[in-house]
């Protein structure tokens, strides 16, 4: 309860007030190992191989605040609804003009249905996994993409995996 409480209000926060991102130069590459290590005891539970490629020093300008959201729920969904034994990949990419952070999971997958509603607030698409979540994570992610002027892009099949892709401007 605490936690769709906590949700609730943060993202009525990022809906209903304007949010003035307090951007700094941090290590994005830190970050993300942070937010892994972050639920280590969670993904060695289900014996989950995670493989990661990215390079230790990306640096960004952006909110760190704010992007750790976007991290913390994306990862926690593919620990989640990964199968025991399974692989979740986080790849981080620096272009020219752009930062790209794919994060997969070989878990069970999501209908198209699912996939034109994961980012609507209370919607789960998977009801067997309701009681570890309350269908606000996902849109916390877009909202706090979108006031960050990133993009975010989800590839699914199935009974085999998605990834999300997040793309930010450098």
């Amino acid at each position: 309860l605490t936690g769709l409480i906590s949700n609730i209000l943060r993202l009525n926060k990022l809906e209903n007030q304007q949010i003035f991102p307090e951007k700094t130069e941090y290590n994005l590459s830190e970050q993300l190992c942070e937010c892994m290590l972050y639920f280590e005891s969670e993904w060695e539970e289900k014996s989950l191989q995670i493989e990661t490629d990215f390079d230790e020093d990306v640096t960004v300008y952006s909110d760190r605040d704010l992007m750790s959201i976007v991290w913390t729920n994306l990862i926690s969904n593919a620990i989640k609804f990964s199968p025991d034994g399974g692989t979740i990949g986080v790849t981080l990419e620096k272009n020219i003009d752009d930062v790209v952070v794919s994060i997969s999971d070989t878990g069970c997958g999501m209908d198209k249905k699912t996939l034109n509603h994961i980012f609507d607030k209370f919607y789960q698409g998977d009801t067997s996994h309701s009681v570890e979540g309350n269908g606000l994570g996902l849109a916390l992610v877009k909202r706090v993409v979108d006031i960050l002027g990133g993009e975010i892009d989800v590839e699914s099949i199935p009974g085999e995996g998605s990834v999300f892709t997040v793309k930010f401007r450098n």
